[in-house]
């Protein structure tokens, strides 16, 4: 077998001063074999490199350089099985449908420094579920991030139901990315020459589950205001909190402020009925994120108020200890929906039995997204 020799006679900086010549051998080979020698182990190939690293001490790796072909053969493994069924990308400035496709820049800011923002939609029945409500949100977040928007507002709407309509998706959700764009590795996006737009179509079973839940008070250090109202990519301390409530058997953890007020979920708000199960209130929005799916729930509530089912709907400050002798407490989130909670910590809610304000509250909001009004129901036009 021919093949091109790069050797290195002298050491490298940073490496063992025991490495020397042959130490560094790229070779580009050109007939595919197994085989096993004092080089190391090599992966049968057809073309292309391998980088062959050995010392002294007679350990050795291989790791094959390979060629876009193979690239993408390989991302298609890698993809099979996975529901993602159309992703935009303004970097290629166009829609696919080939998971090995949808790919980002490493050198997006977004991936190597969180520089980027995010938002959600469902899709439901062919239905986008409230799209303007988190496009509103995500260019708050974007404005916060200072990230500068690569399309107006319309262009990015538009954009985002195409994409859907390519996917042909009819029950899923529409994530959605503004990032500070690919340029470099820096810090600062001085350098990145345009920001970038990123959404991906992915199916999802909406399956209601109305049984309750356990949560536990969250010991990650919570968010402060002025980034838990941005929805970043920054999702470190959401993603520990949510490990931390796992590990102890439970569904999620409950953030609390500094000042010892209930906040939200790990990407979740949370509410509670109190007074006898006549009054719905929810944690104030002003140190957490706003979110949609519970904004959503607080108006249709109104519709039980109508009914003398509730007496009021209140936003205010609301402590631990007031929390878990609620009446009834939920969970709100698009990823949720209404979700009941039955004990918080060790403290049982109430009877430890699903309340029938968070079973209504579940009604009235499934009722809002497969029949609700067009300012929450984008059509998509497949």
């Amino acid at each position: 077998m021919s093949s091109r020799l790069v050797s290195f006679p002298e050491s490298i900086a940073g490496l063992s001063p025991e490495l020397s010549v042959n130490t560094w051998n790229l070779r580009f080979l050109s007939e595919a074999q197994y085989y096993s020698s004092g080089q190391g182990f090599r992966f049968q190939r057809t073309r292309g490199r391998t980088l062959t690293f050995s010392g002294l001490n007679s350990h050795s790796w291989n790791v094959p350089v390979l060629s876009s072909n193979e690239v993408v053969e390989r991302l298609k493994l890698v993809g099979e099985g996975k529901q993602f069924l159309a992703m935009y990308s303004s970097v290629v400035g166009g829609i696919t449908t080939d998971p090995a496709a949808m790919v980002l820049p490493l050198d997006d800011h977004m991936v190597h420094r969180g520089h980027g923002v995010f938002d959600t939609a469902m899709i439901i029945n062919g239905y986008l579920y409230e799209l303007d409500q988190h496009l509103d949100r995500i260019l708050r977040s974007a404005s916060m991030a200072k990230i500068p928007l690569p399309f107006d507002r319309e262009t990015i709407r538009e954009i985002l139901i195409q994409t859907v309509s390519v996917s042909g998706c009819r029950y899923g959700s529409l994530r959605y990315w503004l990032s500070a764009g690919p340029g470099d590795f820096l810090l600062s996006p001085s350098q990145c020459p345009k920001p970038a737009l990123y959404a991906i179509v992915y199916q999802k079973d909406f399956t209601v589950d109305r049984k309750g839940v356990t949560v536990v008070t969250s010991s990650v250090p919570i968010k402060p205001p002025e980034f838990a109202t941005v929805k970043s990519v920054n999702y470190l301390p959401n993603a520990l909190s949510q490990m931390e409530a796992e590990a102890k058997g439970a569904y999620a953890g409950i953030w609390v402020d500094n000042d010892g007020f209930i906040a939200e979920g790990p990407n979740m708000n949370v509410a509670f009925v109190v007074n006898g199960g006549k009054e719905l209130v929810m944690p104030r929005f002003d140190n957490v994120l706003s979110g949609c799916t519970a904004k959503r729930t607080l108006a249709l509530a109104e519709q039980l108020v109508s009914k003398g089912i509730l007496k009021s709907v209140r936003v205010m400050d609301m402590t631990v200890e007031d929390g878990k002798k609620a009446d009834e407490m939920m969970l709100l989130g698009s990823g949720v929906l209404v979700k009941p909670v039955i004990q918080w910590d060790e403290e049982v809610i109430a009877d430890g039995k699903e309340g029938p304000i968070t079973n209504a509250l579940l009604d009235l909001l499934l009722e809002d997204m497969s029949s609700g009004p067009p300012s929450v129901r984008v059509r998509v036009p497949y």
